[in-house]
């Protein structure tokens, strides 16, 4: 015989309090006192009691799940988001967050005009509580359009747009810094860069940062051939450098994955990496570990980064805080075997 699902009324009569007070505090009513609270979460734990999450969502009006959207252009972007492990990276950070509060995330893509419309109505019409965004193009309408919809909204990175939204970001600047920094430091004397996309402020203020430093040593219009985030842009922009730099001995990639087919590149062409190219990536992602050899590269705490917008995010829905913030993490050089 099947055992009864306890109730409500069972864990009041375990606690010893109305049931009414137990619905407060499975439902986050606040002003019960702590105390209280304590004695049902106990009384909940004792009993076995799981609460009802369509019944408590009528009752909060919160589906206590966030949206997380990865926004960008062209249908070959949530191929790209797979390939690279910087997405995963940001989910992972996102669900540490979400799991210890048993809240969840839905994933979302907005790849197109219709696709940012769908986005924009399903969190609107109660899919969610809130969006995480991450995006792609500097230009993005997403984010003022959850904004206009009143949808409690956090960004990864800075939106390219004057838009009062919360994000957090990294110093980009500093971490460019830091790896034109070291590979002067290396006595490197032809230095190059991978860069980012044009259209990505993130990567402009990476080569920025990377310029500067040079620049500082008198090292000034270093070689510079953009890439496309990917393996295969690395390694085509590295090829490129070889035909018309073939004296460059160090080389800044704007992230991992370009790094790590600008290495690939160079054991092809018989040059030893750091030997004869040092090269630096950006992210620290695990390609930074597997990559052969292993990559120096400056490290974006994406993981605490991803956390912290989430937090940002619940706050919002928590109705704890209403202005806009901006919290920017310091990047940090991490040394290995290519540089």
């Amino acid at each position: 015989m099947n055992r009864r699902a306890p109730t409500l009324e069972d864990v009041a009569r375990e606690a010893g309090v109305s049931r009414a007070t137990v619905s407060r505090v499975v439902n986050g009513v606040r002003n019960v006192d702590p105390d209280i609270q304590d004695l049902v979460r106990h009384a909940i734990e004792r009993t076995g009691y799981t609460p009802n999450r369509a019944a408590r969502s009528l009752v909060t009006r919160r589906a206590d799940t966030v949206a997380l959207i990865l926004s960008g252009a062209g249908d070959a972007f949530a191929a790209r988001v797979f390939a690279d492990p910087f997405f995963g990276r940001v989910v992972s950070g996102v669900l540490g967050y979400l799991r210890a509060r048993a809240m969840h995330p839905v994933l979302l893509f907005a790849e197109s005009e219709a696709a940012r419309k769908q986005v924009v109505d399903y969190v609107r019409q109660g899919g969610a509580d809130g969006a995480l965004v991450v995006s792609i193009p500097a230009a993005d309408p997403l984010p003022e359009m959850l904004l206009s919809a009143r949808i409690p909204t956090v960004l990864f990175a800075r939106p390219g747009r004057t838009t009062p939204i919360s994000y957090v970001d990294l110093d980009h600047y500093a971490g460019g810094g830091l790896a034109g920094a070291h590979l002067l430091a290396r006595g490197c004397r032809h230095i190059a860069a991978i860069s980012a996309p044009p259209e990505l402020p993130a990567g402009q203020d990476r080569l920025a940062g990377f310029r500067d430093a040079l620049a500082r040593a008198g090292r000034h219009h270093p070689p510079v051939v953009e890439g496309a985030f990917t393996l295969d842009s690395g390694a085509a922009a590295m090829t490129r450098l070889l035909r018309e730099h073939p004296e460059v001995d160090g080389v800044f990639a704007a992230n991992d994955l370009m790094a790590q087919g600008a290495c690939q590149v160079l054991r092809e062409r018989g040059k030893r990496v750091p030997e004869d190219v040092a090269v630096i990536g950006f992210d620290d992602s695990t390609i930074a570990v597997t990559c052969r050899p292993p990559l120096t590269t400056v490290r974006q705490p994406v993981e605490d980064m991803a956390a912290t917008m989430t937090r940002l995010l619940n706050e919002q829905v928590q109705g704890a805080r209403t202005e806009p913030r901006t919290v920017i993490f310091e990047p940090e050089l991490v040394v290995r075997e290519s540089a």
